[in-house]
């Protein structure tokens, strides 16, 4: 990407970075989505919380909390049931326009932030794995720049998929199962990012940004 270094892991951007989005909602998972044993084992948004600021470490996302506290999101590395594997999806990013496109194939049920993602963004952008390959950056509203590199997609789940299609728990799942997992695979469901800077505060406002010459084949 064409950005500056600067000190603590920061990027400086350059003129050839545009904006992906706003972000608009930020969220903590307390502990995991997928509740109850196999094979009923099933998706459940209920740990998820919003918030206003998320607190950006290379280990992984927390929430200020009341009286000084955080709130540790279970893919942060210290969390106590911690599900982060190597630091490879210590935070994640979603986009509103792959919220709709769910909703028109699944139903109004999916609100935005439903599939669990830390950071959801404003586009009306499509985006891919390879449209992200080179990393993004936010912007801060005062002025802070937080690389995210190592972008992948976070793979859709079993439950997630039985979830969206409202599917009976106690089911053995079918082809209109495998046919939700392809659909909300390649990015639809969200992406995984890592963090190498000195921890940094993002709040609901801030912006998303590409290099330009990373944005290559982006659909809208």
């Amino acid at each position: 990407m064409a950005h500056g270094a600067t000190d603590a892991g920061m990027l400086r951007l350059t003129s050839a970075d545009c904006c992906l989005g706003v972000i608009v909602r930020l969220q903590v998972q307390e502990s995991s989505l997928k509740v109850g044993q196999q094979p009923a084992r099933r998706y459940d948004p209920t740990p998820l919380r919003e918030v206003a600021a998320l607190t950006v470490t290379a280990e992984g996302v927390m929430a200020p909390g009341k009286d000084g506290d955080q709130i540790v999101d279970v893919h942060h590395r210290d969390h106590p049931a911690s599900k982060q594997r190597l630091g490879v999806n210590a935070l994640s990013i979603g986009f509103t326009a792959h919220y709709a496109a769910m909703r028109d194939r699944f139903g109004v049920h999916l609100s935005d932030g439903i599939a669990g993602e830390n950071i959801l963004v404003e586009t009306e952008r499509m985006l891919r794995e390879e449209d992200l390959a080179g990393g993004v950056t936010i912007e801060t509203q005062g002025g802070a720049s937080v690389p995210l590199q190592r972008i992948v997609v976070a793979a859709p789940c079993v439950e997630f998929s039985r979830y969206v299609l409202r599917f009976p728990d106690d089911h053995r799942p079918d082809a209109t199962v495998t046919e939700a997992l392809q659909f909300l695979h390649q990015g639809m469901r969200g992406y995984y990012a890592s963090y190498e800077g000195e921890p940094v505060l993002i709040r609901v406002g801030d912006r998303l940004l590409i290099a330009e010459g990373d944005t290559g084949t982006i659909r809208s």
